[in-house]
């Protein structure tokens, strides 16, 4: 597995899909590969290393989820409690019915409360701009900035339908990271740390970027409309506000670390004798959560940002608890149940609780979800699964 899987990283940044990729695999018991080829970024001359750092962005989703579920465990909070009791900006949300004749928002009140089922699996009403129009021209009108959200009662964003009654993917776990703030007093930063992080010895991972992560950062890069690729300007801030730890994103990190996490949800929420969740947790936040809702593709609303996506398109999907779930099997691929999401800059995971193996992909280039980078991904889980078949 290892020279093939290195053949397909190092072919796909000599063709130029990527100009960088690393990728890791991990079963219950070890990492079985872990590879990357080209360069930090382009022009430079350092290659990626085993520790280098990537920006995971939606791949903190679940590392946040994990730390609300903790709390469920320990019965500080309740999957079907509104979360409107303990942040008010969630009480009284409302939903964005497009704009009227003269430009300004037409809004109304929601019906249906914001649950944490809710938040943790996108059907609480909140959406991303990127993917929204609507949500788009109402930050442009209204000046709100995604990090003033969470401030004042008044920058809460409109919802986009009312709680309970569609999956779309949004702001919901950035939320539910704020939820877990007001109930235990704590910065989602420090209560990852020393919950989540800490105890599965992810050293590498975190909301801030201190000067050792920093010096290992591997460099951003954007596709234009041409299809080519070329490395942009990065400076990530070393030091941010309390204020700007969400769920939903933020969180650098290196392969590694990734692999302990997706490693102790294959062994049902332990790892080397720590457990971070007990087994009936994982399988929780495992299981479908959202009924007869479907997991539908999204159209792009900032095409510089990120392509239309649609994971699967044919198959069913369903969402856990911070997780994508295929409800059928993926030829040569991974079995139905499997977990899986994605960040920002084209880096994807997937857990495989049936097959027990799982996997994670990291480059640093937008549109997110890009044709290309999908490709080499895809071709990187065949591999996985073909050379798993051989052995």
């Amino acid at each position: 597995m290892q020279a093939e899987l290195d053949r397909i990283l190092a072919d796909a940044v000599a063709s130029g899909a990527v100009a960088h990729a690393a990728a890791i695999v991990t079963d219950g018991a070890a990492v079985r590969y872990q590879g990357q080829a080209g360069p930090r970024a382009l022009g430079d001359p350092r290659p990626l290393q085993a520790d280098t750092i990537y920006w995971i962005h939606s791949m903190t989703k679940p590392l946040a989820a994990a730390g609300v579920m903790q709390l469920v465990e320990e019965g500080r909070i309740c999957l079907d409690d509104d979360c409107g009791g303990l942040l008010p900006a969630l009480r009284s949300p409302k939903v964005l019915e497009g704009f009227d004749a003269a430009g300004q928002p037409k809004l109304r009140p929601a019906k249906g409360r914001i649950t944490l089922r809710r938040l943790l699996t996108h059907t609480a009403g909140f959406v991303y701009d990127m993917w929204n129009a609507e949500q788009r021209d109402w930050l442009k009108q209204s000046g709100i900035r995604r990090g003033d959200y969470y401030d004042r009662i008044e920058n809460c964003p409109p919802l986009g339908a009312d709680p309970g009654q569609r999956w779309e993917y949004g702001v919901s776990i950035d939320w539910a990271g704020k939820v877990l703030e007001a109930v235990t007093g704590q910065t989602l930063c420090a209560y990852l740390d020393a919950n989540v992080l800490g105890p599965l010895g992810m050293a590498s991972t975190g909301f801030v970027l201190t000067p050792d992560l920093k010096a290992r950062l591997a460099g951003v890069h954007q596709r234009d409309a041409a299809g080519r690729i070329a490395a942009v300007a990065f400076d990530p801030p070393i030091d941010q506000p309390a204020a700007s730890f969400t769920g939903g994103g933020g969180m650098f990190g290196s392969p590694a670390d990734y692999a302990r996490f997706m490693r102790m949800i294959l062994n049902d929420g332990a790892l080397d004798g720590v457990r971070v969740l007990k087994p009936e947790t994982v399988q929780a936040m495992a299981a479908n959560q959202i009924g007869d809702i479907p997991v539908t593709g999204l159209p792009t609303a900032m095409p510089a940002m990120t392509f239309a996506f649609d994971f699967f398109p044919g198959i069913e999907k369903r969402w856990g608890l911070s997780y994508m779930i295929n409800q059928t099997d993926i030829p040569g691929m991974r079995r139905a149940g499997s977990l899986a999401w994605a960040g920002l800059r084209n880096t994807y995971f997937w857990i495989d609780r049936t097959s027990g193996v799982a996997g994670a992909f990291f480059t640093q280039m937008l549109p997110f979800a890009d044709p290309e980078t999908l490709a080499v991904y895809e071709a990187f889980e065949r591999a996985v699964y073909a050379a798993r078949q051989r052995a």
